[in-house]
Parts: C-alpha cells; sequence; structure tokens
C-alpha cells in the first residue's frame, strides 16, 4: 500500500512539471511537500513520551512543524529528526521533495531499504541516517552538490558501486559499521575533495586503491577491521593534508612504506593488528606532529631507534606483540607530552632507562614479557599521575622503589614473575587507589602483618611464591577483596577469623604455607567463594560443617594437612561443589554418597 502511494507521489510531481503553469506551479508543488511529509509521518511510530510529530498537523504551515526547515520560508529544505526513537520505513518520497538539502534520521530504529536512485534529490548536501537497522544496498545517483553522505551503523550489504564515484562533491563519506564486502571501487578517487573516508568494521577484501593518493583532501582514512589484503600503498605518502590513518585489523602484509614519512600533517597512525614486517623507517621521525602511534600486534622487527627524539608531540606509543629487540631508547624518557607507553611481549632486553618517567608524562607503562635486567627506575611515578604499572615476566632485579610507595595515583599493580626483592614498605600497603597488586613468583620477604593494611580499592592480592613469613593480617583494608593468594611462602599461625569478612571473596589460595590450627567456621560467610585452597599447611581439626552453605563453592582442597574426623554428610548436598581434594589427611568414616563424591577420583582421597 505504501509503495502504491509513493508511485503516485511520483506520478503527481511528474505531471505538475508537465501541465502546471507558473503560476499555479508553486501552489501544486507546497500541496505535494506537504503530502509526502504526512506520508513520512504515517510510515513512522514514535516514543509517545518525546513525539517529535506534536506539532505536525494542518494548523500549523509544515515549515513550523518540529524537525522542518523550509527554504524561502515555503519550501522543505531539511528534516532533521536524529535521535527521536523513531521506527518503521523511510518513505521512498521524502527523496522527492525538490528543494531538499538535509536529511538527518540518524540514531533512530528505522527499517528496510533506502532507493538504490537518489538522482531526484539534486539538491541534497547532507544525508544522514547512520544509526539505524537499514538494509539492502548503498544507492547511487547523479548528486552533485552532496557533501556529507553518512549511512553507517546500519545493515547494509553488497558491494560499494562503482557508480559511488558519481558523488564527486562529497567531503565526507561513512559506511563504517554496514556488512558490505567486494573491493573498494577505483571510481573512489574520483572524489577529489573528500576529507573523511571511513568504510571500517565491513567484510571488505582485496588490496587499498593505489590511486588512493590521488585524493588530496583527504584529512581521515579509517578502513580497520575488515579482510584487506596486499601492501599499504605507497602513494598514501602523497596525502599531505592527512591527519588520521587507521588500517587495523586486516590482513596487510610487507613492510612500512617510507612515504608515510611524507606525512608532515599526521597525528594519529594506527596500524596494529596486521601481518607488517621489517624495522620501523626511518622516515616515520620526519613525521613531528605525531601524537598517537599504534603498530603493535605485527611481525615487526629490530631495534627501536633513539630517533624517537624527534617526536616531540607523542603521547601514546604502542609497539607491543612484535619482535623488536635491543635496548628500549632512552630518547623515550625525553618526550615531554608521553602517556602511554606499551612495549610488551618484545625481545627486549638491558636496563630500564633510569630517567624514564622523569621528564615524561606517564599514565600507563607496560615492559612486560620481555628480557629486560637491573632495577626498576626511580622516576616512573614522577608524574603523579601513573595508574597503570605492568612490568611481569622479566628478569628485574632489587627493591621496590620508595617513590613508587609514595605514588598514590597507582592503580593496577603487576611485578610477578621477576627476581625483586626486599620487604614491602608500609606505605606500600597504604595506597588509597590501587585494585590490582600482584607481586608473585619473586623473591620478596619479611612480615605482612606488621603495618597497617589501608587499601580501600584493593580487589585483586597475589603474593604467591615468595619468601614472606610470619602470621596473617586480620584485614587488606578492603571490603572489595575478590581474589587472594598467598600460596607458596611460610606464612604461620592460624587463619584468621575476620577473613570470614571477604563478603566479595571468591577465591582464596592459602596453600603450600605453614598455617596451623582449625579451618576457622567464619569462612563459610564468605557467600560469593567459588574456590578455596588451603592445602599443603598443618591445618587440625575438623572440616567445619557450615561449609555446606557455601551456595556457590565449587572447588576445595584440604589436601597435605592434619585434618582429623568425618567428611561433613552435608557438603555432597552442595550443588555447586565440583571439585574436592581430601588426600594426606586424617579422615574416617564414610564419603558421603552425593554430589562431587560420587565421582571423586581415587587421588583425592589417598
Amino acid at each position: 500500500m505504501a509503495n502504491n502511494y509513493d508511485m503516485f507521489l511520483r506520478f503527481a510531481f511528474v505531471f505538475m512539471f508537465i501541465s502546471c503553469h507558473l503560476s499555479t506551479c508553486k501552489g501544486f508543488e507546497l500541496e505535494l511537500e506537504l503530502e509526502i511529509l504526512l506520508s513520512l509521518q504515517s510510515s513512522i511510530n514514535t516514543n509517545q513520551i518525546s513525539h517529535p510529530f506534536i506539532n505536525w498537523n494542518s494548523s500549523l504551515p509544515f515549515c513550523k512543524w518540529n524537525g522542518i526547515t523550509c527554504f524561502d520560508s515555503s519550501h522543505v529544505s531539511k528534516i532533521e529528526l536524529p535521535g527521536k526513537n523513531l521506527s518503521g520505513k523511510i518513505p521512498n518520497s521524502i527523496f522527492e521533495l525538490p528543494h531538499i538539502q538535509s536529511i538527518d534520521l540518524s540514531n533512530n530504529q528505522l527499517f528496510g531499504e533506502i532507493p538504490y536512485n537518489l538522482s531526484s534529490c539534486y539538491s541534497l548536501r547532507y544525508l544522514n541516517l547512520s544509526s539505524n537497522n537499514l538494509t539492502g544496498l548503498i544507492p547511487i545517483g547523479r548528486l552533485p552538490f552532496l557533501e556529507t553522505f553518512d549511512l553507517s551503523n546500519n545493515m547494509l550489504f553488497g558491494e560499494i558501486p562503482e557508480e559511488i564515484g558519481f558523488f564527486s562533491g562529497l567531503k565526507v563519506v561513512d559506511l563504517g559499521g554496514n556488512i558490505l564486502s567486494g573491493n573498494i571501487p577505483d571510481s573512489i578517487t574520483n572524489m577529489t575533495k573528500l576529507a573523511f573516508l571511513t568504510l571500517a568494521s565491513n567484510q571488505l577484501s582485496g588490496e587499498i586503491p593505489k590511486r588512493l593518493g590521488l585524493m588530496k583532501s583527504l584529512k581521515w582514512i579509517y578502513l580497520g577491521y575488515n579482510n584487506f589484503s596486499g601492501e599499504i600503498p605507497n602513494s598514501i605518502g602523497d596525502l599531505i593534508n592527512l591527519k588520521h590513518l587507521d588500517l587495523v585489523y586486516n590482513n596487510l602484509t610487507g613492510e612500512i612504506p617510507l612515504s608515510l614519512g611524507n606525512l608532515t600533517n599526521l597525528e594519529h597512525l594506527f596500524l596494529y593488528f596486521n601481518k607488517l614486517t621489517g624495522p620501523i623507517p626511518i622516515t616515520f621521525f620526519d613525521v613531528r606532529k605525531l601524537v598517537s602511534l599504534d603498530l603493535s600486534d605485527n611481525f615487526l622487527s629490530g631495534e627501536i631507534p633513539e630517533l624517537f627524539f624527534q617526536l616531540q608531540n607523542l603521547e601514546i606509543l604502542h609497539l607491543f606483540s612484535n619482535n623488536f629487540s635491543g635496548k628500549i631508547p632512552n630518547a623515550l624518557s625525553f618526550l615531554p607530552h608521553l602517556q602511554i607507553l606499551q612495549l610488551w611481549s618484545n625481545r627486549l632486553s638491558g636496563e630500564i632507562p633510569k630517567d624514564l618517567g622523569k621528564y615524561n608524562n606517564l599514565t600507563i607503562l607496560d615492559l612486560s614479557t620481555n628480557n629486560l635486567t637491573g632495577k626498576i627506575p626511580e622516576n616512573l611515578c614522577s608524574s603523579s599521575r601513573l595508574f597503570k604499572l605492568i612490568l611481569f615476566s622479566n628478569s628485574l632485579k632489587g627493591e621496590i622503589p620508595k617513590s613508587l610507595s609514595l605514588c598514590k595515583s597507582l592503580q593496577r599493580v603487576r611485578l610477578q614473575k621477576n627476581e625483586l626483592s626486599g620487604e614491602l614498605s608500609p606505605k606500600l600497603t597504604s595506597l588509597p587507589a590501587v585494585y590490582f597488586l600482584d607481586f608473585s613468583e619473586n623473591k620478596f620477604s619479611g612480615r605482612i602483618d606488621d603495618r597497617t593494611w589501608d587499601m580501600p580499592q584493593l580487589q585483586i592480592l597475589n603474593l604467591a611464591k615468595n619468601e614472606f613469613f610470619g602470621e596473617l593480617p586480620d584485614s587488606f583494608g578492603s571490603n572489595s577483596l575478590e581474589n587472594l593468594d598467598l600460596s607458596g611462602n611460610r606464612f604461620s599461625g592460624g587463619i584468621p577469623e575476620k577473613f570470614g569478612e571477604f563478603s566479595d571473596i571468591m577465591e582464596m589460595r592459602l596453600s603450600g604455607n605453614e598455617l596451623s590450627g582449625k579451618i576457622p567456621d567464619q569462612l563459610s560467610y564468605c557467600k560469593k567463594l567459588v574456590s578455596l585452597d588451603l592445602s599443603h599447611n598443618h591445618l587440625a581439626g575438623e572440616i567445619p560443617t557450615s561449609f555446606a552453605s557455601m551456595p556457590v563453592l565449587g572447588q576445595l582442597d584440604l589436601s597435605v594437612n592434619e585434618l582429623t574426623g568425618k567428611i561433613p554428610s552435608n557438603l555432597g548436598e552442595v550443588e555447586s561443589l565440583v571439585q574436592v581434594n581430601i588426600s594426606y589427611n586424617n579422615f574416617h568414616g564414610r564419603l558421603p554418597s552425593t554430589g562431587a563424591f560420587l565421582a571423586i577420583n581415587s587421588s583425592a582421597v589417598i
């Protein structure tokens, strides 16, 4: 029915030009525009609370309706109804409004197809139908005045038509977030005025057009999250106005072109998650305006050049997950705006530059999974803004610098799998913002119960496989603790009853220590506890019968202790319990004949 009505409007529009006199055409045209707007109103469903069509009625001229702007106070020039919670199909007739220049129906819930040929909107300059549920093909047409063409975040499919080159006046094209496939047509290079090109998050394939360098007005290219292959075209280096180049998550191969050094206006370069090889080209360091550089997740190799000193505007440097070797260049220490430095998962060696952080503005530092040696530098938190420090899986030695113990901005600290030693500073255990602290698999020693733990944000604490001794503290100064691992040390004394106050704890590992005494009943107050490992200690007494009241307990390891008595029969009734190990104790009697005990492995009761 709607299609027939659209057809009627088309014939009426054609008939108007054939039969009407100049004096009567304007009136007929206005009547036709009114009919088209009413067809839009009837096709669209709206949220009654914020009804955009509330004043769309005959008591007002349509030039005063919500979302409508008129040219010469009479003809519709703009329809602007973004984010109005509209649903339904867009009537084809709105693309036949004779004076329409701008249509914005973005951020709604519209569905159906866009008319394939938009040539009837000859005056159209701005079309934004993004963030809807539209399907079908990319429309074509000869629209010499069209400047913005945004159909992003819909469900459009098929190939980008060769005819898109007819939109020669375009300045902004955004077709990202659809299901488009095939190659980028060569005709796209006809858009010599184009400044903004986004085709990201589709299923496009083939090579990036070599003639892309003809589009001299381009300032932004975003082709990420597709299946492009082949090499990065050298001609991209001809786009001297380019400020943002994003080719991430493709299958691009070969070396990074030397020609990218010609992009002297480039501020953001993102090439991560491809298959690029070779070194960082020396010409890169002529791109002095560079603010963000991300070459991570490739197969790049060689040393990181000291020439980084030339990039004085650099704020973000991501080179992680490559094959870089050699030392971390001292030059990185002298980049005054550097905030984020991530070099993890390479083959870097030597010491961390001693001045790193001293002249930077560091907020995130991740040098993990390399072959770094020496001590942690004293100046990493000189900015007082460092909140993420990740140095795990290296061969770092020595104590934690005192300056880090005073770094109140820290939130996430991971230093595990190194050779760090010494005692934990009392200041370190009072950092107010830390939520993740992992010092496991080092050579730390000393007591941890001889100071006040005041870490109100702490959620994850891992001190496993060190040389700590003494009794356990009653508290870690946090009501949000979710994961506690103190295993593989030399802690002694009893398990504190106050551990039962860890209301959010999900995993508790105290195994491989010298803990003694009874298992406190209060642990059963930890109603979110999923995994409890108390194995390889000197615990005595019986298993608390209250453990049966723990609603999500899935793993329970009490092996290699000195526990006695019978296994509580109600423990087998815990439906969540799937894995139990009670081997190497002094239990007697029968195993429960229900739940996890029905299929228990013989090694778990030896």
